[in-house]
């Protein structure tokens, strides 16, 4: 505590530092960016920021927003088979039908290698053409997606207060979403249950 105190004195002026009067931090050059949100500010824990450029920044950025939208798409997909499967079959040639799936990391040996194909096919022509970032549009906004990724389903949204309200929902709500999956996969891989039913968990050093 201590430690902190002194570190904190030393660099603001202040014995409790008031970090705005910090005016050489390398990082107030992305402080009034999209993602800076209460309670913690502008949060660069790793001190990535430190030497960006605003090329970097971008890049990362860019990153971010595709990293969480896909967490986002992926805890839905941990979701939503609990409640509702797709009638019908899978893979008829093999007679395995969408209720055969088992949820979570246990379908991964059930789909074929031909339905897996698939979708690696289809989300690179959507990385490489339709949803392709250009250098002259804001990270993550495509020519091409409308609301909710539609194709062209409606404009801009022209309040721009609404607009930077919704956008720092979507990143706020896309790092919830990268930790929540990530707890997700954890929890099925130790439990082979996609909802971590930890009674299962047998190799435990705690049992």
């Amino acid at each position: 505590a201590i430690t902190g105190m002194l570190f904190q004195d030393g660099l603001t002026g202040s014995a409790w530092g008031d970090w705005s009067l910090y005016v050489d931090s390398p990082l107030r050059a992305f402080e009034n960016e999209l993602g800076v949100q209460s309670p913690l500010g502008f949060w660069d824990a790793a001190g990535y920021c430190k030497e960006d450029t605003a090329a970097d920044f971008r890049r990362r950025r860019e990153s971010e927003l595709k990293h969480g939208r896909i967490a986002m798409i992926a805890t839905m997909g941990y979701i939503t088979p609990e409640y509702f499967k797709f009638p019908g079959f899978l893979a008829p040639h093999l007679g395995l039908k969408f209720t055969d799936v088992p949820n979570g990391l246990a379908a991964l040996s059930k789909v074929p290698q031909a339905g897996w194909a698939q979708y690696v096919f289809f989300v690179g022509l959507l990385e490489v053409g339709f949803l392709k970032q250009e250098p002259d549009r804001a990270p993550g906004d495509f020519a091409n997606g409308g609301t909710l990724g539609v194709p062209n389903a409606s404009g801009p949204i022209e309040n721009e207060e609404a607009r930077k309200r919704k956008l720092n929902s979507e990143l706020a709500n896309g790092r919830l979403a990268m930790m929540a999956i990530i707890g997700m996969f954890f929890q099925d891989g130790l439990t082979g249950c996609a909802w971590g039913d930890w009674a299962l968990y047998t190799a435990s050093p705690l049992r």
